[in-house]
């Protein structure tokens, strides 16, 4: 990875491994982390970045497929271990908990669901907690236990993945950078994946489940209800992705940046490919009716029927995960973030893993954090982070103007083209 400008300091590249230095293990000697949902797409692959970035970690693989399990440990090898889990079952979570000084929670979608077992169970054993929850209703409803997450002494942050998680990050770098000189006015997400990212059939029940809800942004202040998977714009991700159609969703990161970094006006948008992925979301979100979108095993059941053809269709497509920050401020000046990696199944995983460690470094206080906040991510611990999840990307830079990053920039406002 090519080193890039971070606000006013650089970030260097990485080891091409993915490993750490023996000094920074050993800050992690004797922690255990349980991943749960250890044995699917992104809890493997948050285990897996877990062993690289810090072989000495113990890790414990949470599901409830002892077979995956067993075969997710034989992958990790020493200092792994496997725990037969119920994530619904208080008893076997608060089994599962014990001795642990970290739970990672991938075991989604996190959609349409009423509780926060898993949280509620960490700040029951007092372990520190995050998960990679992308569902607004479910990270507030995180949220509201903040205050026994303080009295538990827990620290805990919710959207702790790639997005939301490490585009939580830009966004909150572009702000703090900006501020210093102008004021910022309008924020916007923008994600790309190929096919289904190589993620498998909980990214797609997220998709779904997903269109079902109505868009929640923000408008010079004013929270505006819309379609989703409406409002299609083209935006340039840059090399090695280019221009890409992306759509509006309901994603959490836009409630927490308009609250937490002040931003009038918020919004995030999706797309995928082929194309036709993206205009078969469009008529199901305009043919089928909001209700059945957001009936869990109705959405199961077409899951169940479409990943056959998802992951034929993912054998040419790829895996591609691009996100691009877009930062405008009221002097009319526009700064970008963007952050593109070759596959999201493995990215998620190590920008999961960038948050579990720096939770286990001290970097959270106690109570329930989005990434943004100071509390959750402190501002100097921001850095680290960001390094550790952009291992392996095709581009990573920050603080730059559009021009800068695409691959066809657009004319200036002086008639000419850079």
């Amino acid at each position: 990875m090519a080193g890039a400008l971070y606000g006013s300091f650089a970030i260097t590249a990485c080891a091409k491994d993915g490993g750490s230095s023996s000094k920074e293990d050993d800050k992690f000697k004797g922690s255990k982390v349980l991943v749960l949902g250890g044995a699917g797409r992104v809890g493997g692959s948050t285990a897996v970045a877990l062993s690289k970035l810090s072989p000495h970690l113990s890790i414990a693989v949470g599901d409830r497929n002892r077979e995956k399990g067993a075969a997710m440990v034989a992958i990790l090898g020493r200092n792994s271990s496997f725990v037969e889990v119920d994530f619904e079952n208080v008893e076997s979570l608060e089994a599962a908990l014990n001795g642990v000084d970290l739970v990672v929670h991938t075991a989604g979608p996190f959609q349409q669901t009423d509780k926060c077992a898993v949280l509620e169970a960490a700040i029951e054993t007092k372990t520190a907690y995050v998960d990679v929850c992308d569902d607004t209703n479910y990270a507030l409803r995180a949220k509201s236990f903040k205050d026994k997450a303080v009295a538990a002494g827990i620290p805990a942050i919710t959207t702790g993945g790639i997005y939301p998680g490490v585009s939580n990050l830009m966004a909150a770098e572009l702000v703090r950078v900006a501020t210093s000189e102008r004021e910022p006015e309008r924020l916007r997400f923008y994600y790309y994946t190929a096919g289904s990212g190589g993620a498998g059939p909980t990214v797609l029940a997220t998709s779904f489940l997903l269109l079902g809800e109505d868009v929640i942004a923000y408008n010079k202040g004013e929270k505006v209800k819309l379609k989703s998977f409406s409002g299609m714009v083209s935006v340039d991700f840059g090399k090695g992705i280019g221009s890409r159609d992306v759509y509006l969703l309901n994603l959490p990161e836009v409630h927490s940046a308009h609250e937490i970094l002040g931003i009038p006006t918020v919004s995030a948008r999706f797309g995928t490919a082929p194309f036709f992925w993206n205009w078969g979301m469009e008529v199901m979100t305009n043919l089928l009716p909001q209700e059945f979108l957001k009936d869990r095993s109705k959405v199961g059941s077409m899951v169940q029927l479409f990943d056959p053809l998802v992951r034929a269709v993912d054998g040419f497509a790829g895996e591609r995960v691009a996100m691009r920050i877009d930062l405008k401020c009221t002097d009319g000046r526009d700064t970008v973030g963007l952050f593109s990696h070759k596959s999201l199944s493995q990215c998620v995983g190590t920008a999961t893993a960038a948050f579990a460690l720096a939770v286990l470094e001290g970097s959270t206080q106690p109570g329930v954090w989005f990434p943004e906040e100071p509390e959750g991510i402190a501002v100097e611990a921001r850095q680290i982070l960001l390094e550790r999840a952009s291992q392996g990307t095709i581009s990573f830079v920050m603080n730059k103007p559009p021009w800068m990053v695409e691959t066809k920039p657009k004319e200036l406002g002086l008639g000419i083209y850079v």
